[in-house]
């Protein structure tokens, strides 16, 4: 359980944290190190082409430290940065990270907080994407664990998704979103009719942290507190981590069974309601506790049971 007596950088939530104030608040103190650090100045080589101003971290932080002692990798995204956008940089650090945890052997955890691919870099962040997936899948055949954790204000869009989606485990806040494609994308492209990006309520129920923990894309949900994301990290790095045919098999059946039964709704609250919540419009007003209680028997889980 969490430590009363802890620090916490300046009473901040987890959503208004920076990405070094995240790490400071989940690991044990003075345990962190940092590897490339700012001091190295290693920014994008192809921000000052567009104008753009560049920050010496590129939006990434990386390195090792402890919870409890156990030694951990650590990458954790400032979406204050460009919105946690990836570019060349900023993949290349997580990308080394992850290859690093094959020979340490660390658990990794990935503090998300992403739109996704940086436009002025598509074709390198495209790619910087690719390879962090691959080397995840890498670390998680080694029996390793990469666990994701997400709810900062940028939410976890585009190729940021994805790569969570491989993760052993994902933690997810109320405010925490996840989604391929995000709200103005989707508007953009398919008109406001099909989806407002300025209706926050709609953004929450189809891409927000309730939802994705209630249809098994996420498995664990927690308060906005770093104290909660800590103590869901404990319970995260003793969960399997192995990954094999098996494991994928079952996650292809459990998504083709949740399109069949779900493919006609409109809504996530019809959604909610297949899913045997006597009351969907209540749930977004839900405190995490009561929530976690009310529909503990009815959420999908990894193996679609509910």
């Amino acid at each position: 359980m969490s430590n009363p007596s802890r620090f916490e950088p300046d009473g901040l939530t987890w959503y208004e944290s920076s990405a070094r104030q995240r790490i400071d608040a989940l690991v044990d103190p003075g345990s962190f190190v940092e590897f490339i650090g700012p001091e190295q100045r290693e920014t994008s080589p192809h921000l000052v082409s567009f104008d753009l101003p560049e920050q010496f971290d590129d939006g990434m932080v990386v390195g090792r430290a402890a919870l409890d002692g156990r030694s951990l990798l650590l990458a954790a995204q400032e979406g204050r940065f460009m919105g946690g956008s990836v570019g060349e940089v900023h993949g290349a650090k997580l990308t080394g990270l992850l290859r690093g945890a094959l020979r340490s052997r660390c658990d990794v955890l990935i503090l998300f907080d992403t739109g996704g691919v940086r436009l002025q870099e598509a074709n390198a962040g495209e790619l910087a994407v690719a390879e962090i997936m691959r080397a995840v899948i890498d670390v998680r055949l080694a029996g390793v664990r990469v666990i994701a954790l997400i709810g900062g204000r940028a939410g976890c869009y585009g190729g940021g998704a994805l790569i969570a989606g491989c993760c052993s485990s994902v933690l997810i806040s109320e405010q925490g979103r996840i989604g391929v494609s995000g709200p103005q994308v989707i508007e953009t492209n398919k008109g406001v009719e099909e989806f407002d990006s300025q209706d926050r309520a709609l953004i929450w129920r189809t891409m927000g942290g309730k939802h994705r923990y209630l249809t098994g894309g996420a498995d664990l949900f927690v308060d906005d507190h770093p104290a909660a994301f800590r103590d869901a990290v404990r319970v995260a790095l003793e969960s399997p981590s192995g990954l094999d045919l098996d494991v994928l098999d079952a996650e292809q059946s459990r998504l083709e069974r949740r399109l069949a039964r779900y493919g006609d709704a409109e809504d996530a609250l019809g959604i909610w309601a297949k899913l045997g919540i006597n009351d969907p419009k209540a749930v977004p007003e839900l405190p995490t506790s009561n929530f976690l209680r009310d529909v503990a028997v009815h959420r999908e889980t990894a193996d679609g049971a509910r």
